[in-house]
């Protein structure tokens, strides 16, 4: 991969992204293009990355053995109309990572078979922690679809899937699940600062506790059920805190939440109007179980 050449159009922060992790896989800038039409921007691509720049789509996209369409969905009709002609002399692999413009619009407007392969990343793509699922149309090839997960995975995990209906899947689960997360995280702060905690000890904790959480599933060969298991003992603060979330049937609650993000619904609103409420009242019930243990060890009343 470290020559193929590979161009952008579209210079913004997911397509900044690939090209600080493909160079820090060891691919040569010289190989890199990047179209961006602001010309502030292209000066910052060419002073971080060493990447050739240009206004001109076209130009660049003469120049790919990958083209990689990092625009605005709304905007990626006209430029992908535009560069059809090329494309079809050319042949480069199109890789997109415009959230919900489907396979089949792409073909059309490039005006026929051409290898496409669409791809969902998530935003902690722009931390070099992503996870990007790729679906790839009957005119690519193996060796293609090496070269798009070697790609994408210059940004973190990347997965197939067989078929492109499943990116709406995709983009319910980990394309949003970063804001559910933070949202759960807030909660967790706001639950903290009313207990008593200072607003940066509350966060400070929330943010070690969920980093330590995820390196745990991601190191320990063992599935979520039995990671919560571990912490969770009998008759103790935990098995306090988590009895109230499934009393309030925390897992149908973000079901419904991803159901609602499925049908393009605001999921955030959805999960906040409950989840903050919630998880107050299960941190009340550790916080309370805890003070009985302490009572009760300590032979106070």
């Amino acid at each position: 991969m470290k020559d193929v050449s590979i161009a952008f159009i579209g210079g913004g922060n997911m397509a900044r992204s690939l090209i600080g992790g493909l160079l820090a896989s060891g691919s040569d800038p010289d190989h890199l293009w990047v179209a961006e039409p602001d010309a502030g921007q292209r000066e910052i691509l060419r002073g971080h990355f060493g990447v050739h720049t240009s206004p001109d789509n076209r130009d660049i996209a003469a120049r790919a053995e990958v083209l990689v369409l990092a625009v605005k969905p709304q905007a990626l009709r006209a430029v992908v109309e535009d560069l059809a002609e090329i494309v079809h002399t050319c042949q480069p692999l199109i890789i997109s990572i415009a959230a919900g413009v489907r396979e089949p619009d792409l073909r059309h407007w490039l005006g026929g078979e051409v290898a496409i392969v669409r791809t969902m990343p998530n935003t902690p793509a722009l931390v070099g922690s992503g996870a990007t699922a790729l679906f790839a149309n009957p005119w690519v090839s193996e060796n293609q679809r090496q070269l798009a997960e070697s790609i994408m995975r210059a940004v973190g995990l990347a997965v197939w899937v067989d078929h492109e209906r499943l990116l709406d899947a995709v983009t319910a689960l980990s394309g949003s699940g970063p804001a559910y997360f933070f949202l759960l995280m807030e909660a967790l702060e706001k639950a903290g600062v009313r207990m008593g905690l200072t607003m940066e000890t509350a966060r400070l904790l929330t943010l070690q506790t969920a980093f330590g959480a995820a390196k745990m599933a991601l190191e320990i060969p063992e599935n979520a059920a039995a990671l919560r298991a571990r912490v969770t003992s009998p008759g103790g603060t935990t098995e306090r805190a988590i009895s109230v979330f499934q009393d309030e049937e925390l897992e149908v609650l973000i079901a419904r939440s991803l159901a609602a993000s499925l049908a393009i619904m605001e999921t955030p609103t959805l999960l906040t109007d409950q989840l903050d409420d919630l998880v107050a009242r299960a941190l009340d019930a550790a916080r309370h179980r805890s003070e009985e243990l302490g009572n009760l060890l300590g032979g106070q009343p």
